[in-house]
C-alpha cells in the first residue's frame, strides 16, 4: 500500500504501544493471558457491558468458538447473510453444518430480517447477524424471531466495535458476539479478535475451549489442584504482547472514535451534492443506531460505473476498493449445493459498491483529494 499517494487503509498507532509493548516485555509475559490480556478484558467488560470477554487470535477464531460453543455439527442449519466474509460462513461449515444464505436489506445492508420466515428450516440452529460497516442490524426483530423459535443469535460484530443499537453496544444483543482486531479494524493490534459471551452457562466451558480443551484456566485461579484434559478445543490465545499493543488502542477509544466520525462526515457531507450528478447513493444510517464509523462507501449505478471509478482514481494514485462477493454464488455453496432463497439485493450491491479510503490519521486534505477524484471522473455508457 505504501506506492499508493492514498492508499485504501494505514494502520494508525493511538500513542503508547509501543511503551506498552515493552511494558509486556519486562514483566517477562508475553504469552497467551498476561497482564495486558486481563486488563483488555476487563477494559471491554466495564465499557460494554458484556459478561466475558475472551481475547481470540483473530475475529475468524471468535466465530470458530461461537460454532463450537453452541454444539453446531452435521444436521444443523445455519442462516447467515450472503453479503460477507467467509469466516462468517467458515466457522459453522467447519462443523459439518449448513449455511442457509440470506439476502440482505437496500438501505443498511444488513441482513434483511422480514425474510426470515422465509429461510429458516425446522434444522436451523442459529442466525448470524453481520453487523454491517458498524451500523446495527435491527436486533430486536432478530432477537424476538429467534427467541420464538429457540434459536441462537451470533453477532459478526468485526465492524460494530463501540456503536450501538437503540442506546444499547453492539455484541450484546446475541448469545455470543465475534469481534475483530485486524489492522484494517478501528481498534487494531495488526491480528487479534475475541469473543463476547452473553450467557452466563457458557463461560466456564468458552475458557476451556479456548485452552486447547483443559481447564487450565481455574487452575491458575485457584480453583482446581491440577489441570488436564476435559473437553474438545484448540489454542485460540493472542500473545500478550498483542494484547498490550491493544490495551494502548483501547484507552484511546473515544479519541479513535472521534477521528473517524470526523472522516466519515467530511466524506458525507462533500459527496452529497454529487449524488444526483453521478446517480450514487450514499450510507444509510437509521436515526436508532450510532453506527461505529468503520468505513465509507458509495453505490454506483453500474458494475462498469465501479469499474470506471476505480481505474480513474488509481490514475490519481488513490486506491479504493470493492468489498464481498455473494457468498450464495461462490465456487464452493455452487459445488456443495447450500441453499439459497435468491438474493438479488446482495448480487446488485456486491456488483455497484465501492469503498473509499478510510483510516483513522487520514487527513482532511486526503479525503478532499478522494472526493475531488470522485468528483472528476467522467462516466461512459455506464
Amino acid at each position: 500500500m505504501s506506492g499508493w499517494r492514498i492508499p485504501f487503509n494505514k494502520p494508525s498507532l493511538a500513542g503508547d504501544e509501543m511503551s506498552m509493548m515493552m511494558r509486556a516485555l519486562d514483566a517477562g509475559h508475553i504469552s497467551g493471558d498476561g497482564m495486558f490480556t486481563r486488563q483488555c478484558h476487563e477494559l471491554l467488560e466495564q465499557a460494554l457491558g458484556v459478561g466475558k470477554v475472551l481475547l481470540t487470535t483473530s475475529g475468524t477464531h471468535a466465530l470458530d468458538l461461537a460454532a463450537l460453543l453452541l454444539d453446531v455439527g452435521p444436521g444443523d442449519d445455519v442462516v447467515i447473510p450472503s453479503f460477507t466474509f467467509t469466516s462468517t460462513a467458515n466457522a459453522f461449515v467447519l462443523r459439518g453444518a449448513r449455511p442457509i444464505f440470506i439476502d440482505i436489506r437496500p438501505d443498511t445492508l444488513n441482513l434483511d430480517e422480514t425474510q426470515l420466515e422465509t429461510v429458516v428450516t425446522p434444522r436451523t440452529k442459529v442466525i448470524v447477524a453481520v453487523h454491517y460497516a458498524g451500523v446495527g442490524c435491527e436486533m430486536d426483530a432478530i432477537g424476538m424471531f429467534a427467541r420464538a423459535r429457540g434459536m441462537a443469535v451470533v453477532e459478526d460484530n468485526a465492524h460494530g466495535l463501540f456503536g450501538a443499537y437503540r442506546d444499547r453496544p453492539l455484541g450484546t444483543f446475541g448469545d455470543l458476539a465475534a469481534q475483530s482486531f485486524h489492522e484494517t479494524k478501528n481498534v487494531t493490534c495488526g491480528e487479534g479478535g475475541a469473543l463476547f459471551v452473553n450467557r452466563p452457562e457458557l463461560v466456564g466451558r468458552a475458557e476451556i475451549l479456548r485452552e486447547k480443551g483443559t481447564d487450565r484456566t481455574r487452575f491458575f485461579r485457584g480453583e482446581v489442584v491440577k489441570y488436564g484434559w476435559v473437553d474438545i478445543g484448540s489454542s485460540y490465545l493472542p500473545s500478550d504482547l498483542l494484547a498490550a499493543f491493544l490495551y494502548a488502542q483501547l484507552l484511546q477509544r473515544d479519541a479513535i472514535k472521534l477521528k473517524r466520525r470526523r472522516i466519515w462526515h467530511r466524506y458525507y457531507d462533500a459527496l452529497q451534492p454529487l449524488t444526483a450528478q453521478h446517480n450514487i447513493s450514499l450510507p444509510v444510517v437509521p436515526a436508532h443506531v450510532e453506527q461505529a464509523y468503520h468505513m465509507f462507501y458509495i453505490l454506483l449505478p453500474s458494475f462498469e460505473a465501479r469499474k470506471q471509478l476505480i481505474t480513474h482514481l488509481r490514475a490519481r494514485g488513490i486506491l479504493a476498493a470493492f468489498h464481498y462477493l455473494p457468498l450464495h454464488l461462490s465456487e464452493f455453496a455452487l459445488r456443495q449445493k447450500f441453499q439459497s432463497a435468491g438474493c438479488p439485493v446482495t448480487e446488485r450491491i456486491s456488483d455497484c459498491l465501492l469503498r473509499l479510503p478510510f483510516f483513522t490519521s487520514m487527513s482532511d486534505e486526503e479525503v478532499d483529494e478522494v472526493v475531488a477524484g470522485v468528483a472528476s471522473c467522467q462516466f461512459t455508457g455506464a
